[in-house]
């Protein structure tokens, strides 16, 4: 999957959906490096988009950056209320609690 979204990018297409695809394909074979990449593009190009704050999130916490984790959950959070998004809310809510523990 994420080569085909790769080559699609190769060709021009550079849209909110297929960066978000691509960030969760990288994060799937624990690539956070490259999905902090494309979630960043992701969310500059659609700053609402929950999902991918979310997903920033996670790629941020997994290289070791919890200051920008919870940047871009924050951001999330606050996007997920904004629309509505009651399940994005919850989840991101837990992911920012899990946060604080181990901060503390």
């Amino acid at each position: 999957m994420r080569e085909s979204l790769e080559k699609m990018l190769a060709k021009g297409v550079d849209n909110s959906l297929l960066r978000f695809g691509l960030g969760k394909a990288c994060l799937d074979q624990n690539d956070a490096s490259a999905a902090r990449e494309h979630l960043q593009r992701c969310v500059a190009l659609d700053p609402r988009y929950s999902a991918a704050w979310k997903l920033l999130g996670k790629a941020q916490h997994a290289l070791g950056d919890s200051d920008a984790a919870r940047q871009a959950w924050e951001h999330g959070l606050a996007s997920a209320r904004e629309q509505g998004d009651k399940q994005a809310e919850k989840e991101i809510a837990v992911f920012l609690k899990r946060l604080d523990r181990h901060t503390q």
